[in-house]
């Protein structure tokens, strides 16, 4: 079992280095072709920031374990509302603006039911992962037609005109090796996690919404802290909530086309039902509260707890 964590935790570790080598590398080359900061924050970070999860989960249904792909997803939704928001309330206050619940909100909650009627038959199916990813298309374009360019913030460094021909090929370079970590650490993350799985004699499904989840979870908690700590709250939500939304509709909706996915009973009776409450009860806390602080984080960390509790029990 040493071993087996060993190889986990080296997944993982290549799997962040390569996500954040490949959104670095991806922003400055945009960049130099003159890409507006708008479009690069939605399309290029976006996507590559969920790269590791991306990887993970096509890893695992082209390895015939579905329990990964889905509860990777559905447990990083989970986690990504409860236990990273829940510790960044509990590090900064978080206000509450309206677009995040007129917008932002009702999106993460409409994928979230989607995927749960797609998932109802007990497969998702290629047609239902082409719908997924249109939706993700058609939710980018809404984007870029209504935000503003100022708020996007990208922590990349633009490239000047007059750049020697080394920095150039050092981008390409950069993305390079971001994808040859992705694709490496992706493999050892999931063998890793099967052979975990094996020795501790537990099931896929509970190593996927706990380890696998956690574990590709661990960027938007580094950077919702960070976030937080920096008082750049806002930031710390839509970072969220942008995640959920593009686990769902790009990340699901991808493996799925790759290769369909048979639902395990208990994701969909009890997982997705968990996420689904999840969802929806944040909304009183966004509402009535106008922030979330202290006690929401409490709040929404007892709510994880609990949750990790019935999933282990």
């Amino acid at each position: 079992m040493p071993l087996d964590l060993v190889i986990l935790l080296v997944g993982l570790g290549t799997l962040i280095l390569g996500g954040e080598v490949l959104v670095r590398g991806a922003t400055r080359l945009a960049l130099r072709f003159r890409v507006s900061t708008l479009v690069v924050g939605l399309t290029i970070v976006a996507f590559s920031t969920s790269a590791p999860e991306l990887l993970v989960s096509i890893s695992a249904a082209m390895k015939d374990v579905p329990d990964f792909a889905l509860a990777n997803i559905v447990g990083s939704n989970i986690s990504n509302l409860a236990l990273v928001l829940g510790v960044a309330a509990i590090v900064g206050i978080i206000p509450i603006d309206r677009l995040t619940i007129r917008r932002a909100w009702p999106t993460t909650l409409g994928a979230s039911i989607l995927l749960y009627i797609f998932a109802r038959d007990g497969l998702i199916q290629h047609y239902e992962g082409y719908i997924l990813f249109s939706l993700l298309i058609a939710y980018l374009i809404f984007l870029l037609i209504y935000t503003k360019k100022e708020q996007i913030k990208l922590d990349i460094e633009i490239p000047k005109d007059k750049e020697s021909r080394i920095e150039k090929f050092k981008d390409g370079g950069l993305m390079a090796l971001g994808a040859v970590c992705l694709y490496f650490g992706s493999d050892w993350f999931i063998a890793g996690a099967d052979s975990l799985a094996s020795d501790l004699g537990v099931s896929e499904r509970v190593i996927g919404l706990t380890v696998l989840a956690v574990g590709t979870s661990l960027p938007e908690l580094i950077t919702s802290v960070i976030a937080a700590r920096k008082g750049e709250t806002n930031l710390a939500l839509g970072n969220l909530l942008g995640s959920n939304i593009f686990n769902i509709l790009s990340i699901l909706g991808i493996t799925a086309i790759v290769k369909e996915l048979t639902v395990n009973p208990s994701i969909l009776n009890m997982d997705m039902i968990w996420m689904l409450g999840l969802t929806i009860g944040i909304l009183p806390l966004m509402i009535f509260r106008k922030r979330l602080g202290t006690t929401a984080g409490i709040i929404l960390l007892a709510f994880y707890t609990i949750y990790v509790f019935f999933i282990l029990k």
